[in-house]
């Protein structure tokens, strides 16, 4: 499973970018976060061309929480892309970064004062309102500021879609948006209206859930944000002008996922809207997404060193399980502990060899941290590297300093050449905001 321009070179090593990944070891240490920037720019253009030649009326967001930093925010802006935030910091990044801001909108389910008061401030193209208290207070900062913001209201169409429970957002037992079944959405609409000239309604949002590797779910979510647009109009006499459709398209983290390709995903999701359009008599919107995982999680890749190999006795067949242990694991990826999620992986310095051996990659945290339950690896020994695939998306961004690990080094890699974008931490960046009391002195 090679992907993007990952490929075996003439030493039988993994190259991506036109990098030795073990050169890239070798150079900046490891764990490593490596970005494939030239797959992160294909898949950028690639995703914005499918729908725009299905569907002109249409904008791209990147979904920031995904990856995130100074760098990729040159690289999204670059590429025609807008930006949704979630956070003050992760609006504080793209505002450091220049990112222009009409472009930006800010997510969020329960809003500080401070993100406010700051996309008022930068002046963000649109918060996505997430619920009452939240649109009453804007309307409130924004009349004080004198100022106008645009709004996106956030709803829930009410849809339970097929992934792991810890990352569905689109049914009504969530704390994210406003429900269309209960009458809140439209309430919200309604206030919203009336809440002129300090802010201005452009259109609705739903999001309804992430790492999905099929258009189904999608397509029910546009047939009820439509009919609702046709509520909103008959009720309010207001007509929607924007219809954002979130993220949540998957990625291929082991050979067997199977997610739609963009141009199967806009076929489905232009269909779906055409048809719901013509339903429910309504003016085509403009269309807006936010992918994330779609466009970073399999153009990056992390690095580790091979250090103890342990073989144990277990009761079932074959009766011992060899464990392969990484200078990394539960501090610089998470998501197998929150998400059960799947890897694949491969030995950086025998990629071309067959893979043989099946061991279990284990972190050198203290805790059960695994990795890789069962890993198809090619023959692996103390100090090789390792490199498991599609980590570009929830792995840097959720990085911790859990038992007090600097967190990894992160590189772009292009053309055969590799710039570095976050820097290591040191252990004193890990002890750098510790203060003693006088008392304890």
């Amino acid at each position: 499973m090679l992907l993007g321009s990952q490929r075996v070179n003439a030493q039988g090593h993994l190259e991506i970018g036109g990098c030795d990944t073990t050169a890239l070891a070798a150079e900046f240490g490891t764990p490593l976060y490596v970005m494939d920037e030239g797959q992160i720019r294909d898949n950028c253009r690639r995703y914005k061309a499918v729908f725009a030649e299905r569907y002109p009326k249409n904008d791209v967001s990147f979904a920031s929480k995904a990856y995130l930093n100074l760098a990729i925010c040159k690289v999204v802006e670059q590429e025609g892309l807008s930006l949704d935030v979630a956070s003050a910091g992760e609006l504080y990044t793209a505002v450091k970064a220049g990112f222009p801001m009409e472009h930006v909108l800010l997510h969020g389910n329960n809003k500080s004062q401070q993100e406010l008061e700051m996309a008022l401030e930068y002046g963000v193209g649109r918060v996505v309102v997430d619920n009452l208290a939240e649109l009453r207070q804007l309307a409130f900062l924004a009349k004080q500021s004198g100022k106008t913001q645009k709004v996106f209201i956030r709803v829930t169409p009410g849809i339970d879609p097929r992934t792991h429970r810890r990352i569905r957002t689109g049914q009504e037992d969530t704390k994210f948006g406003l429900s269309i079944a209960t009458g809140a959405a439209l309430e919200a609409v309604t206030e919203a209206l009336g809440a002129a000239p300090h802010l201005e309604i452009t259109g609705l949002h739903c999001h309804i859930g992430s790492q999905l590797l099929d258009s189904h779910t999608h397509e029910q979510a546009i047939d009820i944000m439509v009919g609702f647009l046709r509520k909103v109009a008959d009720t309010t006499g207001w007509m929607p002008e924007d219809l954002d459709i979130g993220g949540g398209l998957g990625i291929r983290y082991v050979e067997a996922h199977q997610p739609p390709s963009y141009e199967e995903f806009a076929d489905s999701v232009i269909g779906a809207l055409t048809a719901a359009l013509t339903k429910y008599d309504v003016p085509p919107p403009t269309l807006w997404q936010e992918p994330g995982r779609a466009l970073m999680g399999e153009a990056g890749t992390t690095l580790y060193t091979v250090g103890v190999i342990k073989t144990v006795a277990i009761p079932e067949a074959p009766g011992t399980r060899i464990y392969v242990a990484i200078d990394g694991g539960l501090s610089d990826n998470p998501r197998p502990q929150l998400y059960d999620a799947v890897y694949e992986c491969l030995n950086a310095g025998r990629a071309g060899e067959p893979k043989t051996q099946t061991v279990a990659v284990a972190g050198k945290h203290c805790e059960t941290d695994i990795l890789i339950q069962a890993a198809q690896i090619q023959r692996i020994e103390t100090g090789d590297i390792l490199a498991v695939q599609s980590t570009g998306a929830y792995n840097a961004v959720m990085a911790s300093n859990y038992n007090r690990f600097p967190r990894p080094a992160g590189v772009f890699v292009a053309d055969g050449a590799a710039d570095l974008v976050s820097r290591r931490e040191t252990l004193e960046d890990v002890l750098s905001l510790d203060i003693i009391p006088k008392r304890l002195a």
